[in-house]
Order: C-alpha cells, then structure tokens, then sequence
C-alpha cells in the first residue's frame, strides 16, 4: 500500500490504540494458566495476532472477538507445524523461550526482516537452563529449534543492555522449570520499563519473582503454577507518541485512554514535549498537546528507544542542535533505525547526521515532500508520516502496510483529526 500525505493542521480527539506489549505477555500467561481468562481491549495487530496463533498451537483455545477469552490447560502441547512469527521480534523471542516447556520440537521463524534478528544471547541461556536449542541462521539468527521437555532451571549470566525481551523471555518461561532459576545481569538492564510491564503482567498471573533493587539479579522460584484470571490492556504510550508529535508541531490534538502511572516507558514523550516547548494539559485520562515553538534538546533512548524515529522527526522542526544519544541499540530493530531515519529524513531536506549510537539533528528545517521508503519499519513509517505533515509538497510513503505491525488504525486516527492523506493503488 502506498499512501500520499500532504501538510494539515490537526485538532481533534482520538482514543490511544492498546498497548502492544501488554498484549503479547498477557497472551502468553493466559495460554500457561489452567482456566479460562478475559483479555480485555487487547491490541489486534500484526504482531499480537501471531502471538495468539502460536499459543493456539501450543494447546491454548484462543477465542478473539472484542475480547479475547483464553483457556489454557496447565501444560503446552507440541506444535504440529513450524511456528511462523510474521515479523514479530517480540512473538519470536518470548516464544522461543515458552516453546521450552512444550513437549517435542518447536521451530520457530519468521519474514526476512525477522531473520535478520538476533536471538543468539538468548539461545544461550536457555542452555545453561538445560534447554536443547539452536538456531539454523548464520550468527545466531532465525530459525530456532528448541527440543522441549522442560527446564531445568539453575542460574544464567546475561548481558542487560541487548535486548529487555531476552530477559522477559526467561520471566514468562521459567516459573514452570522445575529448579529455582536466578538471572544475573552481567551490564546494566537497558529498556528496564519493558520488564516492569513483564513483571506487572506476571503478578496478574499469580506469579512470583524476586527482584533485586538494582534489576541485576532475578530470583524465580519453581514450578508455580499460571492462575487465569481477566485482564485489561492499557493504551498505549509508543503509539500514542506519533499522535502526540502532530499535536505540537501541527495543531491541537488530544489523546484518551491513557494510564499516566502505567510502568510504560514511553510515557516520556510527555516530558520530552513539554521539554521542548510545546503546550501539554491534562484532563482526566486525556492528554493535550498544543503546537508552539520548539527548541532542541539533548534525549537519552537507552530506556526508550522506541520513541527515537518520532523524537528524530520533532527535533526536525525544534530551535537549535537536538541529540539522541545512547541508541545504539536501535541498529537491531525491525530495521537499522539510526540509519532508517537518517536516510529518509535527509530526502525530505533535514539537517540530520548519524554517528555510531547517536543522532544530532539541527532545526528548524523547512521539509518538503519525498518519496520515502520506510525499511519494512512500522516506526518508520508512522515517523515519516508526521513529518510529512509539516513538509511543502506531497510525501509518498511506500509499503505502507507496515504500520499494521503496531497500530493498524493510525491513518484513521490521524484522518480524525484532520491529516490530508489517501491511500494509493500499489
């Protein structure tokens, strides 16, 4: 799908979509849980959807309407098929581990994009958990084999400043092992708040894990057992962050559903806007942002990296020298998004300068219309769209189908509130 968009003012109110990470775990402690539960407003996108379908071929019945209702039997059967990931880094890493306590083999792959993933750390562990495990790409990549059976449990050494999901991955699986488990973390834990969520999901769930002060040690006691039980997803702080960036370079927007004491991460788009000058108002669950000058400022997105591609894009448009630093980490999404963003804003005429784990942007920049090609990166699509809104001229957004992965409902959204745009034939 191709999508034109031109430059608009916006002012409306949309709700925030769910939140996509509140979905996946709270998926896959339902699926391990005897009983049935009620999933609550859950987030129906590419990625949540392979999830579901991976807990349905692990034994879970998986029912999604409205609600998602769940019945688990308290143990996991052998997948009669490859376990297909779509591109979901997410479903692949949390499932690799989870697929360890199913009897018989999982294989677990995904698209292109999502071969080019690294799972190696990850695989590793499982092994020093006495999980049987490989993978078939070159350099720890996807496919995955996992012989089930069991964990055994004991204790890992990890590096925390990888992934947050390698280590989630091993929350969600290891109450069912059959020794206490403890995770030490060999580097500072990087994107910490996902595994706050991970945590809050899993005491849902009726499970019990001890954490240590400094998140460097995780002590998980054996053989717990899932307990059903309903859960709602809240909304969702990374795709709101698209929204709430229209709001203070294009107009009035306003954002409801939100849960302003949520462990989402991501909730620092607030801060980083009223930082650089916009005008933010709260109302109830509702959040409004306001367009007014911007001016630069310095981001740290080690602990929230999602949010760089759309910080990027306001940095475009802020006074002064913007930076992004520690980001390196942003290389192993579902792109390079250092380099995603880097190449396409510089199409649209933005002073923007990529170094090894940073971004430096100066602004203002007067953008104008390109064609942009988005890297199979929904965040980058979705960036590149709110930055097409201030560009002169129009701005094709390529293989914008993207965008399902996260948030199938942003153009509608951004329609609502008044954003020029339409979809083209391919």
């Amino acid at each position: 799908m191709r999508l034109k968009v031109r430059r608009s003012e916006t002012s409306g109110k949309v709700n925030a979509p769910p939140s996509k990470s509140y979905t996946h775990r709270a998926l896959i402690c339902a699926a391990m849980a005897q009983g049935s539960s009620v999933i609550s407003k859950p987030l129906v996108s590419d990625d949540t959807t392979a999830t579901a379908t991976l807990c349905r071929m692990l034994g879970a019945d998986v029912n999604w309407d409205k609600h998602v209702e769940i019945t688990g039997r308290g143990y996991l059967d052998t997948p009669g098929d490859v376990m297909y990931c779509r591109g979901s880094g997410t479903t692949l890493r949390l499932m690799t581990a989870v697929a360890a306590n199913a009897p018989g083999i999982s294989v677990l792959t995904g698209n292109e994009s999502l071969r080019a993933r690294p799972v190696g750390i990850l695989l590793k562990a499982l092994k020093d958990l006495g999980v049987r495990c490989y993978s078939t790409g070159m350099n720890g990549l996807p496919p995955v084999v996992v012989f089930g059976g069991g964990i055994r449990g004991g204790q890992v050494t990890m590096k925390g400043d990888v992934s947050s999901q390698y280590v989630t991955a091993l929350l969600l699986s290891c109450p069912r092992a059959t020794g206490e488990t403890v995770i030490e973390l060999s580097t500072e834990l990087e994107s910490r708040p996902y595994v706050d969520i991970t945590l809050e999901v899993l005491d849902n769930f009726g499970i019990e894990i001890e954490v240590s002060e400094s998140y460097g040690r995780f002590s998980i006691p054996p053989e717990q057992v899932f307990s059903p039980g309903d859960y709602t997803v809240p909304g969702d702080f990374s795709s709101a962050a698209f929204l709430l960036a229209l709001g203070a370079l294009t107009g009035d927007v306003r954002v409801s559903g939100l849960d302003f004491y949520s462990k989402q991460g991501d909730k620092m788009i607030i801060d980083i806007i009223k930082k650089m000058g916009a005008v933010v108002r709260f109302h109830g669950d509702t959040i409004e942002v306001k367009k007014r000058e911007l001016h630069g400022l310095t981001m740290d997105m080690s602990q929230i990296p999602d949010l760089a591609p759309v910080c990027a894009v306001l940095a475009t448009q802020a006074r002064g020298t913007s930076r992004l630093v520690n980001a390196e980490r942003l290389r192993i999404k579902e792109s390079d998004r250092l380099s995603a963003i880097t190449s396409e804003l510089r199409k649209m005429g933005a002073d923007i300068r990529e170094d090894e784990n940073s971004l430096c942007i100066r602004g203002p920049t007067e953008l104008k219309g390109a064609n942009i090609y988005p890297h199979d990166d929904h965040r980058i699509a979705m960036a590149c769209t709110v930055a097409a809104m201030v560009a002169e001229g129009d701005t094709v957004i390529e293989d914008a189908e993207c965008m399902n992965k996260s948030y199938p409902d942003f153009i509608r959204d951004m329609e609502k509130i008044g954003a020029e745009v339409k979809c083209l034939s391919p």
